[in-house]
């Protein structure tokens, strides 16, 4: 297994959803591989600029947010473990997954909440936690900047990462920032591009172990089908 500077666990949707995706953002994450973007008419600005923020993750829903490993740590350690959670975590399905704005950017997430999914991230996120190095100032400064709530504070505190537990929300990302009015147009687009191919109900039935290069861009190291 290369090393990399993070991990994380992922979930990497099958298919066709996943081949427009990683087109739309122009990463795939599988293959390590820059992908063409589509040609999508009437949009406010290129799609280059559209996704240039979540370009380097590749197309996905994060599970088990990044992390650096803990000295002592080995990256082989953290797959076997990663599979083991695997073989007893259940998959989880959705019953509709749909395009939708989220704050400032647009992403596929669930039509209605979904504790399972909480339930999920949760098992991944304290199941490899002894992997995970402690955060530094810098991280937890760069988290604070973002107001967080005292529970959110409490859980980058616990767990690196204030949108965990009850505060996450499972979200696959499709645009950076943008202006509410273009967010929304955005949204009607892409629910037309996507439609076609985004399975009702969805089932989240794999997670992904990946790895971040030295240039910033996610890899994709293994996958194990849940239980």
């Amino acid at each position: 297994m290369s090393d990399y500077s993070r991990y994380a666990v992922y979930f990497l949707p099958d298919g066709g959803f996943y081949r427009l995706g990683a087109d739309w953002l122009g990463w795939c994450s599988r293959q390590g591989a820059v992908r063409t973007h589509p040609e999508l008419a009437g949009l406010s600005r290129p799609i280059a600029q559209i996704t240039g923020t979540p370009r380097k993750y590749g197309f996905h829903a994060t599970i088990k947010p990044p992390f650096k490993l803990a000295k002592g740590q080995s990256a082989h350690d953290l797959a076997a473990r990663f599979r083991e959670l695997c073989q007893t975590t259940s998959r989880v399905e959705i019953p509709v997954l749909e395009i939708r704005r989220l704050g400032g950017f647009v992403a596929a997430v669930p039509a209605s909440h979904n504790p399972a999914l909480q339930e999920l991230a949760a098992t991944m996120v304290k199941g490899l936690d002894p992997f995970r190095a402690p955060a530094s100032e810098a991280e937890l400064a760069k988290r604070r900047s973002a107001n967080l709530t005292p529970r959110q504070e409490e859980m980058l505190v616990a767990w690196g990462y204030p949108y965990v537990m009850e505060e996450f929300h499972f979200h696959l990302t499709l645009s950076g920032r943008l202006p509410q009015s273009e967010a929304n147009d955005l949204v009607s687009r892409l629910h037309a591009h996507f439609a076609p191919v985004i399975p009702q109900p969805f089932e989240v039935a794999s997670l992904a172990l990946v790895g971040e290069d030295e240039t910033g861009r996610f890899h994709h190291i293994e996958s194990q089908h849940l239980a």
